[in-house]
């Protein structure tokens, strides 16, 4: 058994995603000596790069908005914010090709003026929704601007019921509100607890007029939350071991903790376990949590991914939305894989429950046909690359009643906390949420710690 002897508290931390990267960072910022030990070869969860001949890919393609300030103060942190910029101002491309008179683009767009006339503009052009829909919508927005999405009541209620409640038609739920909402979300309106939706589409788009311009990595994403971020563990003195599996953390005699990591087994003060809620479930010592088989009721939803590399250049946007397709958003990954000669669409699709098995052989024939439906140009290319990445448990499934199943950062435990997207943050599961989490947990290990400490989103303030 290792023991430390000096009196700088030890705390480990399990798992490696952006949730455990920012504990640990948050923890050694404190001055705690800081091991974090992570399964895979690499730093990063869920969102990740992997190479492929010779480009760089990225599991899926993930974005993030300027509401999103837990995530930007991650890659402040980690010295990245300058490879992922943010849009100047919210401009999202919408193509309909299953209009009745052909192809139509509409945008959604924002203006300078104030919430929620910042939207007025583009809401009053959006050529995918009648006059009346977009009347209905702007008394919806209205209503919805009204609620506290933290209120227990509205975990129990459905998105997709609200909506029709708020006289929402289906083809407005398709046009708009899903358009947002299952990117966001990872769920269709039916699926969604209205808290989640709440808190999605009121921070994003009704808190102020910039809340929902869109961010993303211009570069790997390996680069950013693998590269960049084990160069900031380093230098903050955090302790990393890759390739090590945690088979078992027990309280000692002491009242410490001992986690046995790989074939070491390492002391600690204090102990975060920010892996998915069914590897905590596993690892929690008995009596940490009311009902730790609750964590096993929070229900998970994938994510399809789909890759295509073209000889020529079929896409003059970096990114656009579509409807009347199963195509959800194409984004162009051109430049950050590394391609030299052609264009690479990453088309993510989200909720994809009913494809997530799918052969490859059929999701080409599917998808294919309907990013030339979507982009003339793609007609005359050669295709010289088709493949599909998929993330079975992708994020936790946000279905209604969720919230009173995720777990607060502070187990029954003491010295023993949790962190991921899916425990206690109020957002949905994302990058956002999982760097709140890492917040609460580290949080709440300097308090028991005695130690003194700000929120970091109070001390950029």
């Amino acid at each position: 058994m290792t023991r430390d002897t000096t009196t700088s508290p030890h705390a480990v931390v399990v798992g490696g995603g952006l949730a455990g990267v920012t504990a640990a960072l948050r923890l050694a910022d404190a001055k705690v000596r800081v091991t974090l030990v992570e399964n895979r070869p690499r730093l990063g969860g869920l969102a990740f790069s992997f190479r492929r001949g010779e480009l760089t890919i990225d599991n899926g393609q993930h974005v993030y908005l300027r509401c999103c300030t837990a995530y930007r103060w991650f890659l402040d942190r980690v010295d990245g914010a300058r490879l992922a910029p943010l849009q100047d101002r919210l401009d999202v491309p919408v193509l309909d090709v299953a209009h009745p008179r052909g192809p139509r683009l509409g945008r959604l767009r924002r203006t300078v003026l104030p919430v929620p006339l910042h939207l007025a503009a583009s809401l009053a052009t959006y050529p995918h929704l009648s006059l009346a829909e977009r009347a209905a919508v702007g008394r919806a927005a209205l209503a919805l601007k009204a609620l506290d999405p933290a209120d227990p009541a509205l975990d129990d209620v459905d998105f997709a019921g609200w909506l029709r409640r708020h006289g929402q038609t289906g083809r407005s739920i398709e046009a708009l509100w899903d358009l947002v909402g299952v990117a966001t979300l990872n769920a269709t309106a039916p699926n969604a607890s209205m808290g989640l939706a709440a808190m999605v589409f009121k921070t994003g788009l009704l808190s102020r007029p910039g809340a929902a311009d869109i961010g993303w990595a211009h570069v790997p994403l390996g680069e950013l939350h693998d590269t960049l971020a084990r160069k900031a563990l380093d230098t903050a003195g955090v302790r990393t071991e890759l390739r090590t599996r945690v088979s078992a953390i027990t309280r000692t005699d002491d009242g410490r903790w001992n986690v046995t990591a790989g074939a070491e087994r390492l002391d600690a003060d204090a102990v975060v376990l920010a892996v998915p809620q069914r590897e905590a479930h596993a690892l929690l010592p008995e009596g940490a949590l009311d009902d730790a088989d609750r964590l096993l009721e929070i229900g998970t939803a994938p994510i399809l991914n789909i890759h295509v590399i073209y000889d020529r250049t079929v896409l003059r946007r970096p990114f656009f939305a579509a409807l009347g397709t199963p195509v959800q958003w194409v984004f162009d990954r051109t430049h950050a894989s590394g391609l030299d000669h052609g264009q690479y669409l990453a088309m993510s699709q989200s909720a994809a429950e009913d494809e997530i098995d799918t052969p490859v052989a059929t999701l080409r024939a599917r998808y294919l046909p309907e990013l030339e439906r979507l982009l003339p140009a793609a007609r005359g290319a050669e295709v010289r690359d088709f493949f599909v990445t998929r993330e079975r448990t992708a994020t936790f499934a946000p279905t209604p009643g969720v919230g009173r199943l995720r777990p607060a950062a502070r187990t029954r435990a003491p010295g023993l906390y949790l962190a991921g997207s899916w425990t206690a943050t109020g957002w949905p599961a994302t990058m956002e949420g999982a760097v709140r989490s890492g917040f609460s947990a580290a949080g709440s290990v300097l308090t028991a710690l005695g130690r003194p400490h700000e929120h970091p989103l109070e001390e950029a303030a």
